[in-house]
């Protein structure tokens, strides 16, 4: 079994790679000793996504260790707010505090009628070798006024999805999976690794 490293601490991103990637031994920075900080200073999410990739891919070189790195950022785009988290999501109420973060976004919509937005995820494949692929997914939907089902993640209760007809936070992980920006970018990224 191939092992790819994923350039990430993050639970709930593991979790999807490893349960959408099977066929791979999906190593996280922790596994390969990584414990630096990643100063994610992109401009947008390619930059950012290749950011964390190129950074373990150096470490991991500087180790004598020769293995392909995936760097991924996602963020909510909402058409009313011009794109707005979008790469900060995870920080723009505070940093990674999901019901700030939630919470401001509902207050910017406020009266807005349009509430369509997109989730977006950018995965970036250094090989060992040093070459980069880049693949993208997408996925739609609106923004509720009011929160729906777990809150555990992010966004994901006021993310009411147009494939499913409910929000992620009322969708099991499966029934997300089928139709997540993850989800969708990890189908892409399997067809050139």
């Amino acid at each position: 079994m191939k092992k790819i490293v994923l350039a990430s601490n993050n639970k709930h991103k593991i979790k999807e790679f490893q349960e959408n990637m099977k066929d791979y031994d999906i190593e996280t920075m922790e596994d390969v000793g990584f414990v630096q900080d990643i100063v994610e200073n992109g401009d947008n999410f390619y930059e950012n996504a290749y950011i964390k990739a190129k950074t373990v891919h150096d470490y991991l070189l500087s180790k004598g260790i020769e293995l392909d790195v995936i760097g991924e950022d996602t963020g909510l785009c909402v058409d009313a707010l011009d794109g707005e988290p979008g790469i900060y999501s995870a920080r723009y109420a505070g940093d990674h505090d999901d019901e700030a973060n939630r919470d401001l976004l509902l207050l910017k919509l406020k009266d807005r009628k349009d509430r369509s937005a997109h989730f977006t995820c950018q995965i970036v494949l250094v090989r060992a070798d040093g070459s980069v692929e880049a693949v993208k997914g997408k996925t739609y939907g609106t923004i509720l006024e009011e929160e729906r089902g777990s809150k555990e993640f992010g966004y994901d209760c006021l993310f009411y999805s147009n494939d499913l007809g409910k929000t992620f936070g009322e969708a099991t992980s499966s029934e997300k999976a089928t139709v997540s920006h993850r989800g969708r970018a990890i189908q892409e990224l399997l067809k050139v690794l």
